[in-house]
């Protein structure tokens, strides 16, 4: 588990997969993310995965927890990705009424000390949307910058997407 000041960064428990899979329902939410709502297994389905990868590697998209009330927010974290396999992908996804308030900024930046400070990376991306102006916000507010553009494939679905970077060097300074 991570912390910070206001959020525990934790595995999955069983009490967080309704407020998980009403995330992954929500249009707003999905509309960067492939744009179609997923299903309650596919939701378990993933926090299962997620928290055996955690256990495996101390990676993973783990889920956030306001630290003041316990309230689940979603889940933020590093993931591999196959779309750049030698670098590890930061991201995260929150729950709609959670957006603007500076916890998925909070969550990332948590990940980005694991990734430089833990994992010693050399460098971490992070990858949206084209369109998605506000992850790109939270990239930049991180001290990422642009990267590259690419058409990247999830779920046998193409998107166009930016992609952002930081380096250990830059990170550091």
């Amino acid at each position: 588990m991570r912390t910070t000041d206001r959020l525990y960064l934790r595995p999955f428990r069983d009490e967080d997969l309704p407020a998980w899979a009403d995330l992954n329902t929500d249009p707003e939410v999905m509309r960067y993310l492939g744009g179609k709502p997923l299903t309650r297994a596919e939701t378990d389905e993933i926090a299962s995965a997620v928290n055996s990868r955690y256990e495996a590697d101390g990676t993973g998209f783990l889920a956030i927890e306001r630290r003041s009330d316990g309230a689940f927010l979603g889940a933020a974290g590093l993931t591999h990705e196959s779309w750049h396999p030698d670098d590890l992908d930061l991201g995260w996804r929150l729950a709609r009424q959670y957006w603007g308030h500076g916890y998925a900024t909070e969550a990332a930046a948590s990940w980005l000390t694991c990734a430089f400070t833990d994992l010693d990376l050399p460098r971490v991306l992070s990858s949206t949307e084209t369109a998605n102006t506000k992850s790109a916000a939270v990239m930049q507010r991180l001290g990422m910058t642009f990267d590259h553009e690419a058409l990247l494939e999830e779920a046998s679905e193409t998107f166009a997407a930016v992609i952002y970077s930081i380096t250990q060097q830059t990170w550091k300074s």
